[in-house]
């Protein structure tokens, strides 16, 4: 079934049952029952795996990998909702080994966990809302963050995810973060196309929230009026490609996080340029290249408290999954830049 025909009928599903005139109160507490058995499965891996890692001892921090295949709230494609999956097959593929290029080695259950995908498809055809299904979002998080020393690293999903992770990051730990985000947008429109939740409004609602103290934009090469005076508001730091080779310096040499919580670290896989990583629903040329990035990454010095890897759209991407892969080593190099 194509991708625009499966996210109709999710949203959709609310409206029939209202029109079949069944009762509010049944639709509700069946809603209810979904997301419940939805949470208890993320609680109950988290919790086995957070008891393995307390039993292993050693272990300050463990990245922990949780999908949320959420694609509705993006602005052209949904394509990503189908990614956590093929990330996760291009970490283990056998073209590569386990070790990053820090040292690490993923299949140390010390270094990474996998609590497996939220069911965000399962709980939308219940007709959920999207205010309920951000709600859940966010405690999917604070479920991974209660297992300690676990660490969220999110795997998306479209860009609209980051606003629950961040919140629930922020609430959890009980003050602001800064954060880091890489992409191609600015992600900060008051409410793009209507819709206060859509992949492009993620960080105006992070910034309106007070979920971070800093935010430094780094890759932004499609930004407009809007944009600028967004940024302006809420006072982000806003690094555009156009001036990246003066900068480069700067955002090599990152110390953040003093005096929060921590650092979260987002990394939109369009951040890149294209020649890197077709597989996007946004193809805007000029990017990063893969080492830009890890450069800023490897040298960022700061307590990497969660993260996220969002906006790769395996139904653009080459046959061979190249980009599955680009993907794939982001997450492996923040796996091992949290752990600890």
């Amino acid at each position: 079934m194509p991708s625009s025909m499966i996210w109709r009928r999710g949203m959709h599903t609310l409206e029939r049952l209202k029109a079949a005139r069944i009762p509010e109160d049944v639709i509700t507490q069946g809603q209810e029952r979904v997301i419940d058995a939805s949470l208890t499965l993320i609680r109950e891996k988290a919790k086995l795996k957070g008891a393995v890692v307390r039993a292993l001892g050693g272990a300050v921090a463990t990245s922990s990998l949780l999908g949320i295949p959420l694609g509705h709230n993006s602005s052209f494609l949904q394509g990503p909702a189908f990614a956590p999956p093929l990330i996760r097959e291009a970490m283990w593929c056998g073209s590569t080994n386990s070790t990053t290029e820090e040292g690490k080695m993923i299949d140390d259950p010390l270094v990474m966990a996998d609590v497996g995908d939220l069911p965000v498809q399962e709980m939308r055809d219940t007709g959920v809302s999207d205010d309920r299904l951000m709600e859940v979002v966010s405690e999917s998080v604070k479920i991974v963050m209660e297992e300690a020393p676990l660490r969220p690293l999110i795997l998306g999903g479209d860009h609209s995810i980051s606003y629950p992770v961040v919140r629930a990051v922020s609430e959890k730990l009980g003050g602001p973060v800064d954060v880091l985000h890489l992409d191609a947008h600015p992600d900060i429109y008051d409410a793009f196309e209507g819709n206060k939740y859509s992949h492009a409004s993620s960080f105006a609602r992070i910034m309106e929230g007070g979920y971070a103290r800093r935010l430094l934009q780094v890759g932004i090469r499609s930004i407009n009026k809007e944009g600028r005076e967004q940024g302006k508001r809420f006072g982000v730091e806003q690094y555009e490609m156009r001036t990246f080779s003066k900068d480069r310096h700067f955002l090599e040499n990152l110390k953040l996080g003093e005096g929060v919580k921590g650092v979260y670290i987002s990394i939109d896989v369009d951040c890149l340029d294209p020649a890197f990583a077709h597989g996007v629903s946004h193809f805007e040329p000029g990017g990063l290249s893969f080492r830009d990035v890890l450069n800023i990454l490897h040298n960022l010095q700061g307590d990497i408290v969660a993260a996220d890897v969002v906006e790769y759209n395996p139904q653009r991407d080459t046959a061979d999954g190249m980009t599955a892969m680009v993907a794939a080593k982001f997450a492996r190099e923040l796996t091992a830049k949290m752990s600890k």
